[in-house]
């Protein structure tokens, strides 16, 4: 598979706020992608444009598995007393 074939891992979709962005959206969501975030909109004087990150779901289990990693590397290294500034 090329690099022009691979899925990308976040997709941000734009477009007018009408039929075909939702359809776009719907396709991304067919593909196996799961929103990330809420919608934006803006009205750039005549129509309402859209945007819609969207991020294919191992991206979002890499993610949190890097922060528990994080987190229990800190937990190993550094005792808390439960003094100080949080």
């Amino acid at each position: 598979m090329s690099a022009e074939d691979t899925p990308l891992t976040y997709r941000l979709i734009t477009g007018p706020d009408d039929r075909s962005f939702c359809e776009r959206i719907s396709a991304a969501l067919d593909d196996g992608y799961i929103l990330h975030g809420g919608p934006a909109v803006t009205f750039n004087g005549t129509t309402v444009i859209a945007a819609q990150a969207v991020i294919l779901p191992h991206a979002v289990a890499h993610a949190d598995s890097a922060i528990a990693d994080a987190v229990l590397d800190l937990e190993e290294d550094e005792e808390f007393d439960g003094e100080g500034i949080a």
